[in-house]
């Protein structure tokens, strides 16, 4: 028996048990709900009569705006992030869940 064959098969699994997926980052389970909501109330912003004086129009531009800033940081964290998980994926248009 070849100790030094085994003891280096021991750290190799080791290190694989300690690399497990919950030590990746999160795939930002918060951010990509958030990009959920504002898409749905996108949605309903776009669907809303007209006769609101502008502020429906105001308000559909701010929410355009808030989905491309969450977008923005779901990516910067994903290229920054010092623990990446392999499956992480660039958010992009119409895409909040990652898919």
């Amino acid at each position: 028996m070849n100790l030094k064959k085994y003891s280096g098969i021991l750290v190799f699994a080791l290190a694989a048990v300690m690399m497990s997926p919950s030590m990746f980052a999160e795939n930002q389970p918060h951010m990509r709900k958030a990009l959920e909501h504002l898409e749905a109330a996108k949605a309903e912003l776009q669907a809303a009569e007209r006769d609101k004086g502008g502020h429906r129009a105001k308000a559909l531009g701010a929410t355009n705006e808030a989905i491309e800033e969450v977008r923005a940081g779901i990516n910067f964290d994903n290229k920054h992030s010092q623990k990446q998980s392999p499956n992480m994926k660039p958010v992009v248009s119409g895409q909040a869940n990652g898919k």
